[in-house]
């Protein structure tokens, strides 16, 4: 093989790479712009909730009937603090969503970006691939074929490699995101017990809530990390099945989980053992997907591995 063919096979290898990242972020858009539908109509189920709660407060608040006839039965601070926690949940959910709402919408932006600066890859591919056959026809060497369709496979299987990466890295930081949240919980259920069978007190109280802020926070970021995973995963191919299962409104379910009108002691005990099965059930799964991960990368490098055995062997070959 000459240097004109070696150039082609370089050139080949790194049109295939840039094609299947092409292919692999249109895939990626495309999710995403869904998954940014689906949480805007969420957001906005959410803040026409929260407005209906804000309502029931106002109404208590002010004078009305319900406010009127709430005292006559002498329960109108029971139901007025009933609707402020409601209304402070409602808040609560709606921040949370937006929050994820504005994160998708960067994902979206950026992968949308990096599209367009890979507009010119099939176009390229396809003069690549024009090439290697006029340079086939006038070649009278029996190895070129082989070689330029090595040089095709080794573009893409570099490609895939690439991505199974940053997938695994993104499993990598959900998995310690969600034992934060383990450790976090585990914190508030001792102080929780405590408090429930053993009398606590305002230390032991303002010390579970403190941990139960802190888990708040750590599944927050948790949630961004199952994000990330998701997106990832969508850009490796045999792996967009497991992809949706990682909906993080599924799965840590940590607001919902704690904002039900929680009044005591035993019922916040209870709800941190709900959170803790369902944080665990996410770190199950992440771990499954990292597995499965390591495989597919164990497969492409011995892809890799064996493309290059057969291109020394061919070149060595007279």
């Amino acid at each position: 093989m000459g240097h004109v063919a070696d150039d082609i096979e370089h050139r080949l290898a790194a049109a295939a790479e840039a094609l299947r990242e092409h292919e692999v972020t249109t895939r990626r858009v495309a999710d995403l712009r869904t998954r940014v539908d689906e949480m805007a109509t969420r957001v906005a189920a959410l803040r026409a909730r929260c407005a209906g709660e804000e309502k029931d407060v106002a109404r208590l608040e002010g004078l009305s009937l319900t406010r009127v006839l709430a005292s006559l039965r002498g329960a109108r601070d029971d139901l007025l603090a009933r609707e402020r926690a409601e209304a402070d949940a409602a808040r609560y959910r709606l921040a949370e969503a937006d929050a994820r709402l504005e994160a998708l919408r960067r994902e979206h932006d950026a992968a949308q970006a990096w599209l367009r600066q890979l507009a010119a890859a099939p176009d390229t591919y396809a003069a690549m691939l024009d090439e290697k056959e006029r340079h086939l026809a006038g070649s009278g060497d029996p190895r070129g074929a082989r070689l330029l369709a090595l040089a095709d496979e080794r573009g893409r299987l570099t490609g895939e490699l690439r991505e199974v990466g940053e997938a695994r890295h993104a499993a990598r930081a959900a998995h310690d995101a969600l034992a934060q949240v383990r450790g976090k919980l585990d914190s508030a259920s001792g102080w929780s017990t405590y408090d429930t069978f053993f009398g606590g007190g305002m230390v032991s109280s303002a010390l579970k809530h403190s941990r139960l802020d802190e888990a708040a926070q750590a599944a927050a970021r948790a949630d961004r990390c199952l994000a990330v995973l998701r997106t990832e995963l969508a850009d490796v191919e045999g792996m967009n099945l497991i992809a949706p299962r990682l909906d993080v409104g599924r799965l840590t379910r940590f607001v919902d989980v704690f904002l039900d009108n929680i009044f005591t002691d035993l019922a916040v005990r209870n709800r941190i053992r709900q959170a803790v099965h369902s944080v665990d059930q996410s770190v199950q799964l992440v771990r499954e997907v990292h597995g499965r991960l390591e495989q597919r990368a164990a497969q492409a490098r011995a892809g890799l591995v064996d493309i290059e055995s057969e291109r020394d062997r061919l070149l060595r070959s007279r």
